[in-house]
């Protein structure tokens, strides 16, 4: 059986996209427009172009070959799971910056005010592996593909999960539960061993977990048990990567901060 490289039309997931997409282009000029002078910080292109980078990977996830890929491929299903969970979030949230997200600042902070313990960081983790834990059993997993309605239940817990965890590492707006020293570091470490032992676990069973894959025709050559082991290693290695670059770049962000906090000391005391 040859793959299926057809092209899925999903309206809902079309629609979303392009209202999302708009409203935040027209947040962006707006900001644009009103703050010339400040303009590379408060609405610097490259925020633009990380947000459509972020709408780009929720299409390429539900509405592009991939997505009927990943009905005969468990490694194709992972790639669509690391676009929604990790890298569709990083993105859309590197799009904002403090001045971008004003509209919204008071009723986040309000939300997270009101939300009590579910916003704090450690929720955000437990939130984080028990997603992806909870649909990897396998009986989960096979209602998902087997469930249209479930499937997008998955998909929509994948992008939540994600952007609550993405959201305490990356967020413009001070955060009233904040991470502080090396609490990132604990935050992402503690997710990502968990995940990614889940994917060595995927990578190294001795047989294919998942009868919705054994049973369907195989493409590309690819036994079950290899397209899982496939699959296992593109999340142990993908949480890897994104775990070492997020700790490099806080690392850099931090470095940065305490700089400019010198700066300020230094400027205070020669006053």
């Amino acid at each position: 059986m040859g793959p299926n490289l057809s092209w899925p039309f999903s309206p809902p997931v079309i629609v979303a996209v392009a209202a999302i997409g708009g409203i935040y282009v027209r947040r962006w000029r707006r900001v644009r427009a009103q703050a010339a002078a400040r303009r590379a910080a408060d609405a610097p292109v490259w925020r633009l172009c990380c947000f459509a980078g972020s709408l780009l990977c929720v299409l390429i996830a539900l509405c592009s070959p991939l997505d009927s890929l990943a009905e005969q491929l468990f490694s194709m299903h992972m790639l669509q799971h690391v676009l929604l969970l990790d890298l569709a979030p990083i993105l859309a949230i590197l799009g904002f910056t403090r001045v971008l997200l004003r509209p919204l600042t008071r009723a986040v902070r309000k939300l997270e005010g009101r939300a009590g313990l579910l916003a704090a960081p450690a929720f955000a983790v437990l939130l984080y592996v028990a997603v992806v834990w909870a649909w990897h059993v396998p009986a989960a997993y096979d209602q998902a593909l087997r469930r249209p309605a479930v499937h997008v239940l998955e998909h929509a817990s994948f992008l939540l999960a994600g952007s609550l965890y993405w959201w305490h590492l990356l967020s413009p707006i001070r955060a009233r539960l904040r991470l502080p020293g090396l609490g990132p570091v604990v935050y992402m470490a503690a997710t990502k061993l968990f995940v990614g032992a889940l994917g060595m676990g995927l990578a190294f069973a001795p047989k294919a977990l998942y009868p919705y894959y054994v049973h369907h025709a195989r493409v590309w050559g690819l036994s079950a048990g290899d397209d899982q082991a496939v699959a296992g290693l593109i999340m142990a290695v993908e949480q890897s990567l994104v775990m070492g670059t997020a700790v490099v770049v806080l690392f850099i962000a931090a470095l940065t901060e305490s700089e400019r906090e010198q700066q300020r000391r230094e400027r205070y005391e020669t006053v």
